[in-house]
């Protein structure tokens, strides 16, 4: 059975192979590694082996393991689940980044509870392909609140993220992602802090590279399969 630390090289090097195929340069990708629902211990052996940029889907899961490894303080915590308005406080006062921005009052809610020194980097979330079972705001909808949160003195807009619909064919992959790249060239446009597509995961990360994504969100593909 592989290893962590050996998955963790596998994915990487997958990511540089796609970065050189897409003729981008190698550091134009970063890796975030999704460790709900995977012990503490697995996420230090990715730690060890190299690893930093961590994501959690579930705010009190996520709390208690950022709490638990606070002596490693250059990990980075990105939230990328939902949020409700009744977590926002602990959100706000224990990650880096949250990924699913999708409305106003969460990111109001964010901006007024951050009490730590540094603003929370923060990226919108878009439903690209209008999927009903998916959150998101539509492209129409990205302007207005790109605006409303770049004004916001305790956020930074980072840039967008998305998940596309569920199985699709590989061509209609490259539609959504195509969108997504057009929308985050827009918004890079207008806002100099926007440096972050976050898009891809274990069975779409390729294609996803190949089309402009910075970020891509591994979960399986590092730790193994959730039980």
């Amino acid at each position: 059975m592989e290893t962590i630390a050996e998955r963790l090289k596998s994915v990487q090097a997958s990511i540089k192979q796609s970065t050189l195929d897409a003729h981008r340069p190698l550091n134009s990708v970063r890796l975030l590694a999704v460790s709900k629902t995977k012990p503490v211990s697995d996420i230090v052996q990715a730690y060890e082996a190299g690893q930093r940029l961590f994501g959690e889907n579930y705010v009190q899961e996520g709390v208690e393991k950022i709490q638990a490894l606070e002596k490693l303080a250059d990990i980075e915590w990105h939230f990328i689940g939902p949020l409700q308005s009744n977590k926002t406080r602990l959100v706000a006062d224990n990650f880096d980044w949250v990924h699913t921005i999708d409305r106003l009052k969460i990111a109001q809610r964010l901006n007024d509870q951050r009490s730590i020194y540094r603003p929370l980097n923060v990226c919108i979330q878009v439903n690209i392909d209008g999927d009903e079972n998916k959150s998101g705001v539509t492209s129409n909808e990205l302007p207005e609140l790109a605006k409303a949160i770049e004004q916001m003195p305790n956020l930074v807009l980072r840039g967008l993220m998305t998940i596309p619909r569920a199985h699709q064919l590989k061509s209609e992959q490259k539609l959504s992602f195509n969108k997504m790249a057009d929308l985050y060239n827009q918004l890079k446009n207008l806002y100099p802090s926007v440096n972050t597509l976050s898009m891809g995961m274990s069975g779409d990360m390729q294609t996803a590279i190949l089309c402009e994504s910075t970020m891509v969100r591994v979960g399986t593909g590092i730790f193994g399969s959730r039980i």
